[in-house]
């Protein structure tokens, strides 16, 4: 096995390793959700369409080009494969994408609020989390929607009446964005219930988000 190759079978196991933690980490039910990462400049591996994350394998996980074309992995790639490749195209900086339908989160995005930083731990996405236009699943659009909103300062928003996206440097980087967005939508969502939330200002999460930088260098 060549290094490149070694390297793609690492990232595509890692693969298949989240898909089982979403469901361990209740961040969506049966097959829903995917990921995928970088491989580089050309190739991205993501999660296969239709398998239960348990019984996933690295084979399973397709390699697909930029254009959309599968070139390893007899499986069709995930149906949401246009909005991680728009993810790609539009930040050379992201290095791995994870689609959730976390519960909390998705409440926010059934309701088309954001999530403020009402807990400093947003500062893992940027300074709230955003909310694309509603589109289709599975589409181009859907892609489009989602850039929009990252635009170039955030690494998650919420997909209307659907789920959350989060984009970073590296697959454990988004999902463990993904993680903070689902903990900071639940800590909102209770403290709306309870009273009225005090929000962060934004010059304060640039500050925690520099220290969090300075903290994982």
């Amino acid at each position: 096995m060549t290094s490149r190759d070694l390297a793609h079978y690492e990232t595509r196991n890692a693969i298949c390793e989240y898909g089982r933690s979403l469901l361990e980490d209740d961040l969506t039910t049966g097959t829903g959700g995917n990921l995928s990462a970088r491989l580089d400049d050309d190739l991205v591996a993501i999660s296969p369409s239709g398998i239960p994350y348990d019984d996933v394998t690295p084979a399973d996980v397709p390699v697909v080009k930029t254009d959309g074309t599968v070139v390893e992995g007899e499986v069709e790639p995930s149906t949401e494969l246009p909005m991680h490749l728009a993810v790609y195209e539009s930040r050379p900086d992201v290095g791995g994408v994870v689609h959730t339908h976390s519960p909390y989160a998705t409440t926010f995005a059934s309701l088309g609020e954001s999530i403020p930083a009402s807990h400093y731990l947003i500062s893992f996405t940027g300074t709230e989390v955003p909310v694309a236009e509603y589109e289709t699943h599975a589409t181009t659009e859907l892609g489009e929607a989602a850039v929009e909103s990252l635009g170039e300062e955030f690494n998650a928003t919420l997909l209307r009446n659907h789920g959350v996206l989060t984009a970073d440097e590296s697959l454990d980087d988004a999902y463990t964005v993904a993680l903070m967005v689902e903990y900071c939508a639940r800590i909102h969502h209770q403290a709306k219930a309870i009273g009225d939330p005090e929000i962060l200002p934004d010059d304060e999460i640039d500050r925690l988000s520099d220290k969090l930088d300075a903290y994982g260098q």
